[in-house]
């Protein structure tokens, strides 16, 4: 092989392509103010929980003491942002995304909870009324709701005031019909443990130990983030600088594409093949000038995110460089693919972005892959840019060794292999087919 040319064609792509300020601007400044600006979005604050409570108003129709303890704890609960509400606003409120969830606790709420909760069929309704763009928050909610629901009405019905509930009971007990003796039975006995129970607190508080009446969680929680560091706060610029990198590294291969069919509409490569140049010469020399142009734009972009926002390649150095280098090959050989996809810009360009955009969307690029139909996860690892988002994060926030960047560069090389025997195939040296 003539080394002498191949190398001088490879600097002369370089130099092309750092000579074109809207390139640099494109593959460079771009990522980085879209990385930061989705870092921010997704928690970029450090972990401040104040960013990510739920705005939650409660309209109270009952006001009896469980729903006044009911919206208290709500108001009290760290994940969430309580607001007063206008009841005759609260549907355009919500329509309006000013507020995400409403909880409307019913008339008769505590007298038919603390019912409820010895067995009476009659329970009460709690309405939702929320944002349908917010469903992960809903489930949060409902499972926040649950908890302080059983705390409220329990502390009703197991504390003073109770035996009107429990008499109540245990008279549709005894009126019940069909129910086995023996159920009955069990169930006489246990409402008659809680009112001697009740009865024992009321007369002396300290009986069992100064414990409140009602339930409680019968346990706590030690929350601890999995990263690279120990008691390190997650930092969400980590994936958000890895999807925006892959993002424009991609469309930077695919504009490298649709230059070389400019190219070769304006006869240059004919040219060149005039030249006492072999085709792997010509073809290998532009895929090591595209390859090397997207890894240092991936190393400025990293560069940048280090130095502002903290993100470091926690994991194997060698790991991230050698995914790096993997996922330039691969854009330098989609980029041949964009090549030989048609003969004029026009017709290929709108093909080469939703072709771009699509592998960059599923590929977990813009959002996490993880919040995917699981069905649809395990389809994006046929995309590169799959592996190569999952490898930047293995290399950076997670920690991981190089071992874990030992599948995502050989998957990585495969679709580069893949693409660029595709291309070589295909390839032609001038507008005919």
């Amino acid at each position: 092989m003539n080394w002498i040319a191949y190398w001088a064609l490879v600097r002369r792509d370089v130099k092309l392509f750092f000579k074109d300020r809207r390139a640099v601007l494109m593959t460079m400044v771009a990522p980085i103010l879209i990385g930061s600006f989705f870092g921010y979005l997704f928690g970029g604050s450090g972990g401040d929980s104040q960013n990510s409570r739920v705005p939650v108003a409660v309209i109270d129709q009952d006001q009896s003491a469980a729903s006044r303890r009911l919206a208290d704890a709500l108001g009290k609960d760290k994940l969430l942002e309580l607001r007063k509400v206008d009841p005759a606003q609260a549907r355009d409120q919500v329509q309006n995304g000013k507020i995400t969830i409403v909880v409307i606790v019913p008339k008769g709420f505590g007298d038919q909870a603390v019912r409820s909760l010895f067995s009476s069929p009659n329970k009460p309704e709690i309405q939702l009324m929320y944002d349908p763009s917010h469903g992960p928050e809903l489930a949060m909610v409902r499972g926040v709701l649950t908890q302080h629901v059983m705390e409220s009405v329990s502390a009703e019905a197991f504390g003073p005031g109770s035996s009107k509930y429990l008499d109540d009971s245990m008279r549709e007990l005894e009126a019940a019909e069909g129910m086995n003796p023996a159920d009955r039975a069990a169930l006489k006995q246990l409402l008659g443990s809680v009112q001697q129970w009740n009865t024992r607190l009321n007369n002396n508080p300290q009986a069992a130990g100064g414990a409140s009446t009602g339930l409680t969680m019968p346990y706590t929680v030690r929350e601890e983030a999995v990263t690279a560091h120990k008691d390190a706060p997650y930092n969400p610029y980590g994936h958000s600088f890895a999807g925006m990198s892959v993002q424009f590294i991609l469309m930077m291969g695919m504009e490298a594409g649709l230059a070389m069919i400019m190219h070769r509409r304006g006869g240059l490569w004919k040219r060149l093949r005039a030249a006492p140049l072999s085709r792997f010469v010509l073809i290998s020399s532009r895929v090591t000038s595209a390859a090397f142009d997207s890894v240092v734009v991936l190393f400025v972009v990293f560069g940048f995110a280090r130095l502002v926002f903290k993100v470091g390649v926690d994991g194997s150095l060698a790991g991230f460089i050698g995914v790096s280098i993997a996922f330039g090959l691969t854009t330098a050989a989609f980029g041949l693919l964009v090549a030989v996809s048609g003969k004029t810009v026009e017709a290929t360009r709108a093909i080469a972005i939703l072709t771009t955009l699509m592998m960059v969307m599923l590929g977990g690029a813009w959002v996490p892959a993880f919040l995917f139909p699981a069905w649809l996860q395990k389809v994006t690892f046929l995309l590169p840019t799959r592996w190569a988002v999952d490898a930047l994060d293995a290399m950076t926030w997670r920690g991981l060794g190089f071992h874990a960047a030992l599948a995502p560069i050989g998957a990585l090389l495969a679709f580069a292999v893949l693409f660029g025997g595709v291309a070589i195939w295909r390839f032609r040296w001038d507008t005919a087919d």
